[in-house]
């Protein structure tokens, strides 16, 4: 996953104009909405390129929002995040292939102590300097996993036969980075 006709740079996440979200289906008939408050990661791109040659992405569990304090502590729990015990997920990049500005990123995903493959569909969004001279640079990403893929086994059966919270997990980012000196 390197080039080697062209000059490499590498560009830190920035937490605070990025976004790292997911949705699941509560009782199959609302999309509850949530994201990660905590999250580092870099992504290495050839200079005037498109497409990143690594991505590496480590999100806090316990940094879990949805809006709801008691959902937040559920998700947290045992039951799902077990966050004391698995403070983080990452994600590691092992094959980019597209050539932009639309593209995918195959990787290894490590959540709840589980690593599986996983495949983004991911797009360039732009580059650009800030006011203060420091270059940024922007992708979105999406995918689904099935959480239980990853020992996260918890729901409970509706009276209609559906469950109370989906198996299937989308998740999207908007990632911008500033490259580093």
């Amino acid at each position: 996953m390197t080039t080697t006709s062209q000059s490499l740079a590498t560009y830190a996440i920035d937490a605070s104009h990025s976004n790292v979200e997911f949705t699941a289906r509560h009782m199959v008939i609302t999309k509850v909405r949530g994201r990660f408050g905590k999250f580092t990661g870099t992504l290495t791109i050839a200079d005037g390129a498109e497409v990143p040659t690594a991505v590496s992405v480590e999100i806090e569990t316990a940094s879990v929002d949805t809006r709801d304090e008691q959902r937040d502590t559920h998700l947290r729990s045992g039951d799902f995040l077990e966050t004391e015990k698995y403070p983080a997920m990452t994600f590691v990049g092992t094959k980019i292939a597209g050539s932009g500005p639309s593209f995918t990123i195959t990787g290894d995903l490590t959540l709840h102590g589980v690593t599986k493959p996983v495949t983004l569909d991911a797009e360039y969004e732009g580059r650009g300097k800030d006011p203060w001279g420091n270059e940024r640079i922007s992708f979105g990403a999406k995918t689904k996993i099935n959480r239980k893929e990853f020992g996260l086994t918890w729901s409970q059966t509706l009276e209609t036969g559906g469950l109370l919270v989906s198996d299937e997990i989308a998740i999207e980012l908007e990632i911008q980075g500033i490259r580093q000196a």
